[in-house]
């Protein structure tokens, strides 16, 4: 406890919620190779591969707004506590009907589309737990290392979710994705019940109004406060525009730098890599960045990597590009994270970390966008383009928004 790294790991209430994190995250990263993996064995179709994960945006484009007022509203452990047991039994469901032969496709579109549900509902309130559970002093810390446990498992859970398969079928891959979610609650069924007033930033019980005002509220705050402002929309555009560069990562590894499948692997684990580096440097360093200024930075350097990435005709550079990518993918992510929890009262942040939520939703269209304009003009033109749209975007919110820039 000595290193400034685990600082807020001294308090017990987010010791806790991170012990919890770090087994759904798991069995969440698991789930990412297992369903596609079953889906591809019951149906031999490339559509539907990306049909179910289809399937599970549309909770999350529907009942954002709705799950970041119930956690305003009600207790946030007991929709952590509730979302991560329903998640485990929906795990156990689909494993015994792999054991028993009875598995059929609709079977993983209609758990699929539950999980999507349950988990709309689960990170709004774990996110805003987090930052109740620590001083403000070590918010940005706290969210450091919740991306620790996110990229770890990220490198971990795909590759245990492999094993599981070729020793146990899908059927054990879930079972132990059943396990890890009873683990998570575990942990958190042991938090303190929460101590916080249920009221609105307008004085108001929340009880006493409805869903539909709770809800305006909170995206009434979300747009008059200048720094959340600027944080979402910060998100929203890297989201749109950078992030789904990641849809064309078969293209470059097949098509233009030659390396197949095991390339495309490696770049992955590249950018892991640099995501990884990145989390520890943000837990480190904690509230001592300056983070408004290193949050639209992080998003305009990520999006001239992507020119060189899209550029490199060599494997080994696109490697170190990968690298830097996510340095700064993390890097602009969790101070984003940070500047909205910060700025937001204790009693809007699980409808603010709602809409920050929701750049899932618009992760996807970006998704459907770079695939569509790289059949018009190829994938490297796509990609080059898109990166510097995400830049000018960025450049545009500082001259905007001046003051963004002194964030701290």
């Amino acid at each position: 406890m000595r290193f400034r790294i685990f600082e807020s790991l001294r308090f017990r209430q987010y010791r806790l919620i991170w012990y919890g994190q770090v087994f759904a995250s798991m069995g969440q990263w698991m789930d990412e190779v297992t369903r596609g993996w079953l889906i591809y064995e019951l149906t031999d179709s490339a559509l539907q591969l990306g049909l179910v994960r289809g399937v599970q945006a549309i909770p999350f484009l529907l009942l954002s707004p709705l799950a970041g007022s119930v956690a305003d509203r009600y207790s946030r452990k007991m929709q952590v506590v509730v979302a991560q047991a329903v998640d485990g039994l929906l795990y156990g469901v689909v494993a015994l009907l792999i054991f028993t032969g009875l598995i059929r496709p609709w079977h993983v579109y209609v758990t699929a589309f539950l999980m999507a549900v349950v988990q709309t509902f689960q990170q709004p309130a774990r996110t805003a737990m987090a930052a109740d559970a620590v001083p403000h002093n070590c918010l940005t810390n706290a969210i450091g290392l919740n991306a620790m446990v996110n990229n770890i498992s990220r490198s971990i859970g795909p590759a245990l979710a492999g094993v599981l398969i070729a020793l146990s079928g899908t059927g054990g891959a879930y079972a132990v994705q059943g396990i890890f979610y009873l683990m998570a609650t575990v942990w958190t069924i042991q938090l303190k019940p929460e101590q916080r007033a249920r009221t609105s930033a307008g004085g108001h019980a929340l009880h006493g109004e409805s869903f539909g005002r709770s809800i305006i509220e909170g995206w009434k705050f979300s747009w008059q406060n200048e720094a959340v402002r600027t944080g979402l929309l910060a998100v929203m555009f890297v989201s749109l525009f950078v992030v789904p560069f990641t849809t064309l990562l078969p293209v470059f590894a097949r098509d233009l730098l030659g390396v197949g499948a095991t390339g495309q692997g490696l770049l992955l684990t590249a950018m892991g890599i640099g995501a990884l580096c990145s989390a520890v440097l943000v837990a480190t360093a904690g509230d001592r960045l300056p983070r408004g200024i290193l949050m639209l930075g992080s998003v305009a350097l990520y999006g001239l990597v992507l020119v060189v990435f899209a550029a490199s005709p060599w494997f080994h550079l696109s490697l170190a590009m990968m690298v830097v990518v996510g340095l700064c993918h993390v890097h602009s992510h969790a101070l984003v994270q940070t500047v909205i929890q910060a700025y937001s009262p204790p009693e809007l942040r699980g409808r603010t970390m709602a809409l920050f939520q929701m750049s899932r939703v618009v992760m996807i269209v970006g998704s459907m966008f770079i695939g569509a304009f790289s059949a018009l003009v190829g994938a490297r033109f796509a990609v080059a383009s898109m990166g510097v749209v995400g830049t000018l975007s960025m450049v545009a919110l500082y001259l905007a928004m001046p003051r963004a820039r002194h964030i701290r």
